[in-house]
């Protein structure tokens, strides 16, 4: 049975701005493998000037005594739920054993600043299995912005995924002025009728959308109903100004959309209950983004979108400030986890 935490996104990866800093060895695979977005992949019988060639990291077979590690810089800073190990096509050179540490420092660190880091365990020396994607959990805790695996002694890891929820940095947010659902702010994905076709968790990523398998699509329905997804804003505030990028989906973009609120604070509930208008059904061109003023939007914790009846998106934008409360809640929580 697959985790919860497997489905929130991966701060490590590469996509969202994640980086390899610094690894001992890797003599024979590139340590930035280790966080590419795609699954790894394997073909039998080449070689490159050091041997096979692995899609992950792979050093040197140790002759004296030690451990490999890498550290890895999140492109989302947050708490961590969980660490996948996966060593995928490692079969008689994968490490036995694996840890997992982190840290949390300021500014742009240095490898050097780095290595000499206060490092907290999240996963001790555990046994792995080759060809096999490691799971383990992790107790959430504090606001991490770096992450060191170490392997023992030596070998192959194919990729490192580091599930949990971001935290944005607070120093760099106009709380009066962001994308209230943004990934990176601390926006989320709570609810979905359908991912046939990839996460919807691509409608609130970083950028611009690179193709159609990075945005949210559904498959075809055959009913009379609808699709829909609910995103958790990254605090109750108001919403301004509403994106909605169908670009890429050409045949295939919704024919029409629309915007519902919910305040769990007014309900008195944590679920989204009582919905309110923010948008009404409108409709939408393939490939554009469009962009709609919300005009005297009430204060809101959760947005669904409806989309009709069914199709992809590329990315949801929700531009507009917290209110007193919601700034509170996000600057408490934030120095809570720090």
């Amino acid at each position: 049975m697959t985790a919860a935490w497997a489905r929130l996104p991966d701060l490590a990866s590469r996509r969202f701005g994640g980086s390899v800093v610094w690894a001992n060895d890797e003599t024979f695979a590139e340590r930035e493998n280790l966080i590419k977005p795609a699954d790894p992949v394997f073909q039998p019988g080449t070689f490159g000037h050091k041997g096979q060639i692995y899609d992950g990291w792979e050093t040197r077979r140790r002759r004296e005594a030690g451990n490999d590690q890498a550290i890895v810089r999140l492109g989302l800073p947050g708490v961590v739920h969980g660490v996948v190990v996966d060593t995928a096509f490692f079969t008689g050179n994968y490490p036995p054993f694996a840890s997992v540490g982190a840290c949390s420092v300021d500014d742009y660190p240095g490898p050097a600043e780095l290595v000499e880091a206060d490092w907290a365990t999240l996963v001790p020396r555990s046994p792995l299995r080759g060809d096999f994607r490691n799971a383990f959990d992790v107790a959430p805790g504090h606001r991490w912005t770096h992450v060191r695996l170490t392997i023992y002694p030596d070998g192959g890891v194919a990729r490192l995924r580091v599930h949990g929820e971001p935290v944005p940095e607070l120093t760099f947010l106009d709380l009066n002025s962001f994308d209230l659902a943004a990934l990176e702010n601390g926006g989320r994905i709570v609810g979905c009728s359908n991912m046939f076709y990839s996460s919807p968790a691509n409608l609130i990523s970083p950028g611009l959308a690179a193709s159609m398998g990075d945005g949210w699509e559904t498959a075809r329905r055959r009913d009379e109903g609808n699709d829909w997804v609910t995103v958790q804003l990254a605090g109750r505030g108001v919403i301004r100004l509403a994106e909605l990028d169908t670009s890429h989906f050409k045949g295939n973009a919704p024919g029409w959309a629309a915007l519902s609120g919910c305040d769990t604070r007014v309900a008195g509930q944590d679920e989204p209950g009582a919905w309110f208008e923010l948008l009404p059904r409108t409709r939408l061109q393939p490939d554009t983004r469009h962009r709609f003023p919300l005009i005297d939007a009430n204060p809101t914790t959760h947005v669904r979108l409806d989309i009709y009846p069914d199709g992809g998106m590329a990315r949801l934008r929700l531009h507009g400030g917290l209110t007193d409360d919601g700034r509170e809640a996000v600057v408490r929580r934030w120095l809570d986890l720090r």
